[in-house]
């Protein structure tokens, strides 16, 4: 599941196509304070795993995070703390949900929808009466598998059904482009969404970095 994630999550960020390392998958985030990130889900196989990528990721001269799956939290926490990372996440999860069964909701007065598709990506963004954003989200395609990603309501618009809209879009529009499952990374505020909308989650999510890297909101 996670290097389906990866690959659909780079397409949603039109990002370079993960590098394989045996271990885990290399993307180029390009981003401050995190430059590289390295995803893995083989840690539950292969506890060493962790081990060895932390290594890479302390000699890696650029910002670089790792990102593991794991039904095994406490155990992956462990290698961090061994491998002297600073942890900066321990309660996202991987989840996901097959798109026939994803609820639909219509865009909620006075709201309106716009969408706007690439080729292998759909966006889309609720805007209010003054035509601000209040919330929106993205989809990247990757064969059957169809990850969301950002998926963001404004403060002022929330508890208003924006956030259902926007997933029942992306929903509409990856099934319209041949998906037939949808994945992403949940922080934990978003798993209680997600979850009402019926999906599941299916591993816990671990992020740590080397020492001193920033967090870039």
């Amino acid at each position: 599941m996670t290097v389906r994630w990866v690959a659909g999550w780079a397409a949603a960020r039109t990002l370079p196509g993960p590098e394989d390392l045996g271990d885990g998958l290399l993307v180029h985030c390009r981003q401050p304070g995190r430059e590289y990130e390295i995803f893995s889900g083989r840690a539950d196989e292969d506890p060493a795993t962790v081990d060895r990528l932390a290594a890479r990721v302390l000699a890696t001269p650029e910002p670089t995070w790792l990102t593991v799956a794991t039904h095994h939290p406490q155990d992956v926490l462990a290698a961090y703390g061994r491998a002297g990372l600073s942890v900066l996440k321990t309660s996202e999860q991987l989840m996901t949900i097959d798109l026939r069964e994803h609820p639909r909701f219509p865009v909620p007065e006075p709201y309106r929808l716009v969408t706007v598709a690439g080729d292998a990506t759909v966006s889309v963004e609720l805007h209010d009466p003054a035509g601000e954003i209040a919330a929106r989200g993205a989809v990247g395609l990757s064969g059957a598998d169809a990850v969301m990603d950002r998926i963001l309501t404004w403060p002022e618009h929330r508890r208003r059904g924006l956030g259902n809209a926007v997933m029942s879009a992306l929903a509409d529009a990856a099934a319209e482009r041949g998906a037939e499952r949808a994945i992403l990374i949940a922080s934990e505020e978003g798993q209680l969404l997600y979850a009402r909308l019926g999906w599941t989650a299916t591993a816990d999510v671990l992020i740590a970095a080397a020492p001193g890297s920033a967090y870039p909101e």
